[in-house]
């Protein structure tokens, strides 16, 4: 976990749009596999490091709703935790051991995933809802649209 690692990405997608925001976090997707690439296959790479990344930049959706940075940072870290669930319950499930229970099969990757991005988004969402934060975060979006 690293703090605010998310915002960065979303504010993009929320002062920009979907579309920008979406581009930002796909490069910084493939900026970390070339970073440390672990390649169980194309598909895991896509759910691991592009669509996950690129997803914070759905934080655009909400880009002009009343609270709409917390509300897309929200979307944008949830649908991060889905690509990585994904691609844990696709692939990192073959590779835990032997007498793992079946029955936490499906539950793991979600549970894994959530427990650091969930972290981060709780800790990154207080932060955005400091009154000096907003005021600065509402400055900084005019300052990058004009």
């Amino acid at each position: 976990m690293t703090l605010c690692s998310m915002l960065f990405i979303c504010l993009i997608g929320y002062w920009y749009g979907v579309k920008t925001g979406v581009m930002a976090g796909l490069a910084y997707g493939i900026l970390q596999f070339l970073q440390e690439p672990y390649v169980l296959s194309g598909f895991q790479v896509c759910c691991d490091y592009v669509f996950a990344f690129a997803a914070l930049g759905l934080a655009g959706v909400f880009m002009n709703a009343k609270n709409g940075l917390i509300k897309g940072y929200l979307l944008g870290a949830f649908m991060r935790g889905v690509f990585h669930a994904i691609g844990g319950y696709l692939y990192w499930m073959d590779y835990m051991p032997d007498n793992f229970p079946k029955s936490l099969t499906a539950i793991y990757p979600i549970a894994y995933n959530y427990a650091y991005i969930g972290v981060e988004a709780v800790i990154t969402v207080v932060i955005l809802s400091l009154p000096a934060m907003k005021r600065a975060m509402e400055q900084l979006r005019g300052a990058a649209r004009a």
